[in-house]
C-alpha cells in the first residue's frame, strides 16, 4: 500500500517507521511539505488536532486516496469534503520513534470510516475497537488518564521520594506490582494500603509529613481510593 504520512513529530515518525517494518512503501512529510505528496493510497494525518482541518482542506480530494487522522477525540467531520474519510487512533503511548514502532505493532486502535485502514491495522497486527461519534470525547479522556495521568501521579512519587531522600526507582517495582494486580484482579480487589481499611490517622499522617505543594495531588488520590474501598465494601454486601 502507499501510503503518505503527514507530520514528524513523535506520531508521525512512530507510524513511518513500523508500517515501512509491515512492508508498506510509506512517505513522511512535514506539513509544510504537503504539496509534495506522491500519488498515495492513504494519508494518514499526525498533526496536532487544532490544525487538522486546515490540513485536510490543502489536500486534493481524490476518489481514490483516503484521508484519515489519528485523534483520538475528534469524529470524522475535521476531514472535510474529502470523498473517502477515516481516522485510527492507536492506543499506545508513543514518546519516541523506534519505541512507538514497536507499540504500534499489536496495539489497540480505534477505527472509524473508510475500511481501508482496518486493512492497515491488520498489517500492524492490531485488533480495532470502533465507538459512536458520541463516544469519542469519553473514551480519548480514558485514555489519557490511563497514560498521561499515570505518568503524572509518578512524578508525584518521585518528588515525595526526592523528599524523603530516597530515588523514584526504589518505587518502581512497586507501582509495577500495583498495576499488575489491577489488571488481574480488578481496580477494587486489588486496593491495598490506608484508603482500603479506612485508617484517616494515617492519611493525615502522611499529609502532615509532605511539602503543601504536593498535598493536593495526595488528597485527591486518597479520596478516589477511599471511594474505591466503598464501593468494595458494598459489593461484598450485595
Amino acid at each position: 500500500m502507499n501510503i503518505s504520512i503527514v507530520g514528524t513529530g513523535r506520531a508521525g515518525s512512530s507510524f513511518f517507521t513500523a508500517l515501512a517494518r509491515a512492508g508498506h512503501r510509506v512517505q513522511l512529510v512535514h506539513h509544510d511539505e504537503i504539496d509534495d505528496l506522491g500519488p498515495s493510497d492513504l494519508v494518514l494525518l499526525c498533526v496536532p488536532d487544532g490544525a487538522l482541518e486546515e490540513t485536510a482542506a490543502r489536500l486534493t480530494p481524490r476518489a481514490t486516496q483516503v484521508v484519515a487522522h489519528c485523534a483520538g477525540s475528534l469524529t470524522l467531520d475535521v476531514l472535510g469534503a474529502h470523498p473517502r474519510v477515516a481516522s485510527l487512533h492507536p492506543l499506545a503511548t508513543l514518546p519516541s520513534p523506534e519505541r512507538g514502532a514497536q507499540r504500534l505493532v499489536g496495539a489497540t486502535y480505534c477505527v472509524a470510516g473508510d475500511a481501508l485502514v482496518g486493512e492497515v491495522v491488520r498489517s500492524l497486527r492490531g485488533r480495532t475497537i470502533t465507538l459512536g461519534d458520541d463516544q469519542r470525547t469519553l473514551y480519548h479522556a480514558t485514555a489519557a488518564v490511563a497514560a498521561n495521568h499515570l505518568v503524572a501521579l509518578m512524578g508525584h512519587v518521585s518528588r515525595l521520594a526526592d523528599a524523603a531522600g530516597l530515588r523514584f526507582e526504589d518505587f518502581v517495582p512497586l507501582a509495577r506490582m500495583a498495576l499488575e494486580d489491577a489488571a488481574e484482579m480488578g481496580p477494587a480487589r486489588a486496593l491495598t494500603g490506608p484508603a482500603s481499611r479506612g485508617d484517616m490517622a494515617t492519611i493525615d499522617a502522611h499529609l502532615g509529613a509532605m511539602a503543601e505543594s504536593e498535598r493536593a495531588t495526595y488528597v485527591a488520590m486518597a479520596n478516589a481510593a477511599l471511594a474505591l474501598a466503598e464501593q468494595r465494601h458494598e459489593a461484598s454486601l450485595a
